[in-house]
């Protein structure tokens, strides 16, 4: 059970470190928000999300799901769609002055935006279903949902991390350049994110 949790843990981690849109996402809002408390909405969805995604990649619903290929391409589409609105948003988005209150997403926007971009990312299904749920296959009963929960604490661990490694950012940042700078690279990830995905879909 142990070599299965450390198994888990090497994984989730190794997937989960690497530059994405989710990663940026929550990163971003943590430097802007003016509250930690503000943060807390896009965290909990990401890792709630995360948690569905990795359940069901190890109990195999998904891959039964992407399966058919209409359900995939009907995915596909919606993120692209989903990531370039989002990009859009995040490129014209702007720091709060200092003092002042109100957050530049609000807790349903953030809700929305945070599912969106774990629900609906291709690559993060693709990421949980190609390695985590089949790596999952080679264990059993307890083993293998110690496998499993490992995988989804690193997620939460991850996400929390995130949020408050941009809240420190931010406060370190009180001219706000590097936040609209870090919204300019937030921006255009998501916007090349949309493009590699719209190829994907076309075919070869």
């Amino acid at each position: 059970m142990i070599s299965a949790a450390v198994h888990g843990f090497i994984l989730a981690f190794g997937l989960i470190l690497p530059l994405g849109v989710q990663n940026v996402f929550i990163f971003n809002q943590g430097a802007t928000q003016s509250k930690w408390v503000y943060v807390l909405p896009v965290v909990l969805t990401a890792s709630i999300c995360d948690t569905v995604l990795i359940s069901l990649a190890v109990f195999g619903v998904s891959a039964v799901v992407l399966g058919v290929a209409w359900i995939k391409v009907t995915i596909l589409l919606i993120g692209v769609l989903f990531l370039l609105y989002m990009g859009y948003s995040t490129w014209k988005s702007k720091p709060k002055a200092e003092g002042t209150t109100g957050t530049t997403f609000t807790p349903r926007k953030q809700i929305a935006f945070a599912a969106s971009i774990s629900l609906l990312n291709p690559h993060a299904i693709m990421d949980t279903i190609g390695v985590i749920g089949t790596s999952s296959l080679s264990y059993m009963g307890a083993v293998k949902l110690a496998f499993m929960l490992v995988c989804i604490l690193v997620s939460w661990i991850w996400f929390f991390s995130l949020a408050v490694a941009g809240r420190l950012t931010g406060k370190l940042d009180h001219s706000g350049r590097f936040i609209i700078i870090l919204n300019k690279i937030s921006a255009l990830i998501m916007w090349g994110t949309a493009i590699f995905l719209i190829f994907s879909i076309l075919p070869e």
